[in-house]
């Protein structure tokens, strides 16, 4: 196992904070501003535009290009100039604006996730995106763009501070190391992306939609115009998930498990011990045959939301059994009862339901099944609903809320059996809290 590195401080001598400037390849990425301005203004008025160009000599031209060029270089650099970061003994401090300034405050005992990303072109400057993820925001801060090395060092800093660790040792911490779970192969992701529903949706779409237009216009236009959109939305479903999904590593380190993807753009995520609510295995039809199932997680405060994009389903429950530690997916589940099939014809079938030790898990979905596993200490709220139909069939629905504003639902349950369900869920979300297990860094 490769020794962690070591950061170096970012406070001072006198123990203050020290404010730092972003990379300075920043400036390139902000220079567009003053382009995208001309650029509106010439959409919004297209035929005036074009005018006002015609009029134009070429050394006038020139000129006015290379005052543009100069006014966005001048911005950029500006902007760059004016952006600082630093990190306090219980804050990281990002101050941004040219004009309006902005100054945002981020307790460090609030971060949950910091994620690396490294888009096509930064990977070429040997720079990263540094994208921090708090407790009660939908919004990540970000520090864009920092050299590899110190992003990956104040990625560790910033992690050992909301850990707990003391100012003055938390940079020798250094980077937690990593031990590899598991790793998904190219060709089974490229297979896996060939035998899922949307694209061959999109496909058949293509084929039926303007061939039905073409008789009822016989106009080529229209056909043209139904069948490219389609068509270029089965393509970029397909190849933009590879391109996203592909290179899919998983890795456990002591804050969480570290997510590693991406052809062209590659980020680097982790999942937050702890901030788990609902872990979902998603299982398409043509899926079933190679027992390949897709893991999707519901994640308090952040946008990480797979877990794995195909995995064999052994190797699946095995990374499930790690972020969530004394959960076995239960394999038998419980059917509505038959009279649920008046309610909800055929589909009632692919309704499951089971309540273990540890998780509330709930199924549904024929085509595309879905099962949800939701901790018991992660329940926020159980709630009844029964309608008018299902009143008559003596039927009713329980649904259980998380912290991630997510409901799962067992649909079509016995009217009795959901009165028992919601009274022993709530006493289960309850008792389940107290032994939960810490939700801060490498605790």
């Amino acid at each position: 196992m490769p020794v962690a590195e070591k950061g170096v401080p970012l406070t001072g001598d006198d123990g203050g904070p020290v404010e730092r400037r972003l990379h300075p390849v920043t400036p390139f990425r902000r220079a567009w501003a003053p382009f995208a301005v001309l650029v509106g203004l010439a959409l919004h008025n297209p035929d005036q535009a074009q005018r006002r160009l015609t009029q134009l000599t070429t050394t006038t031209l020139l000129s006015a290009l290379a005052a543009i060029v100069l006014a966005g270089a001048l911005y950029g650099f500006l902007s760059w100039w004016w952006t600082h970061f630093s990190v306090t003994d219980t804050e990281l401090r990002i101050r941004t604006g040219l004009i309006f300034r902005r100054t945002a405050h981020i307790r460090l005992d609030r971060i949950q996730a910091v994620d690396i990303t490294q888009p096509l072109l930064a990977r070429v400057a040997g720079v990263s995106k540094l994208k921090i993820d708090v407790i009660g925001t939908d919004k990540k801060d970000e520090l864009a763009f920092l050299g590899e090395r110190h992003a990956r060092v104040l990625r560790a800093e910033l992690l050992a501070r909301a850990a707990g660790f003391a100012p003055e040792t938390a940079h020798e911490v250094g980077e937690a190391p990593v031990q590899r779970l598991a790793h998904v192969p190219p060709r089974m992701l490229a297979v896996s992306v060939l035998l899922s529903g949307g694209p061959w949706l999109m496909l058949i779409g293509a084929a039926v939609v303007p061939t039905l237009l073409w008789y009822a216009t016989e106009s080529p236009w229209t056909v043209i115009a139904t069948a490219l959109p389609l068509l270029g939305g089965a393509a970029a479903n397909s190849a933009g998930r590879f391109v996203t999904e592909y290179d899919w590593t998983v890795g456990e380190s002591p804050d969480g498990l570290r997510l590693d993807h991406g052809l062209l753009d590659r980020a680097h995520e982790t999942v937050p011990p702890g901030r788990v609510q609902t872990v979902r295995i998603v299982e398409p039809l043509l899926w079933r045959r190679r027992d390949w199932v897709r893991v999707e997680l519901d994640v308090a405060g952040s946008s990480n939301s797979v877990l794995m994009p195909v995995a064999p389903r052994a190797l699946a429950e095995e990374i499930i059994g790690r972020i969530l530690p004394g959960v076995r997916v239960p394999r038998e589940l419980s059917r509505p009862p038959r009279r649920a099939r008046w309610c909800v014809p055929l589909w009632w079938r692919g309704y499951g339901l089971a309540v273990t030790d540890t998780v509330f898990a709930s199924r549904h979905g024929l085509l595309r099944r879905s099962l949800s596993l939701i901790p018991h200490a992660k329940v926020q709220s159980v709630r009844l609903t029964q309608g008018p139909w299902q009143r008559f069939h003596g039927l009713a629905d329980v649904h259980v809320e998380t912290g991630a504003n997510n409901t799962v639902p067992a649909h079509q349950r016995g009217a009795q059996e959901a009165a028992a369900l919601l009274r022993s869920q709530a006493e289960r979300s309850r008792t389940g809290r107290l032994t939960a297990r810490p939700e801060r860094w490498m605790a």
